[in-house]
């Protein structure tokens, strides 16, 4: 399933959608740190099958950003949403390439009104924090994620690197 947002011009960018652009204006614009917007990297190298080449694939995250040591801080994709059918199984498998390739985590956040949450995808243990709510049918449902209010936090003490 495709979920496709109204593409924005804001400034010299264009977003993807309106709450990629809002996330950018209120976490990352005047967060006085360095950052990218859409910048692409190779997850996978083009390889050859029999006499032919098949494609590489690449990543494009929306937002990286950068810290005081120009080391990448934080690797973001915003999102509607934090359940299966907003992140489908194609982008949960361009995460997992992407730290492969990096050893670095995508951040999924989803902008709130005053902060955000945000969830990492594909690690066999869940640290982050529980959120239980219940469904119309009665039946409790956990999911895992941390909520900020500014990017000013250290993904290494979350994940431990």
């Amino acid at each position: 399933m495709r979920h496709f947002g109204k593409k924005v011009h804001y400034k010299d960018w264009d977003f993807d959608s309106i709450k990629e652009r809002d996330f950018f204006i209120q976490f990352i614009e005047n967060s006085g740190k360095k950052f990218k917007i859409h910048p692409s990297y190779k997850v996978v190298d083009k390889f050859p099958v029999g006499g032919y080449n098949q494609r590489g694939i690449t990543y494009a995250p929306d937002f990286v950003v950068f810290g005081t040591d120009s080391a990448v801080e934080h690797v973001y994709d915003v999102k509607t949403g934090i359940n299966q059918r907003v992140v489908d199984t194609s982008a949960k498998l361009r995460f997992k390439l992407f730290s492969l390739r990096t050893g670095l985590p995508v951040e999924v956040v989803v902008p709130r009104k005053h902060d955000f949450k945000m969830k990492l995808y594909g690690f066999t243990t869940n640290f982050q924090e529980p959120h239980t709510r219940k469904k119309r049918n009665g039946k409790v449902v956990t999911d895992y994620y941390n909520v900020y209010k500014n990017i000013d936090y250290d993904i290494a003490d979350l994940i431990g690197f």
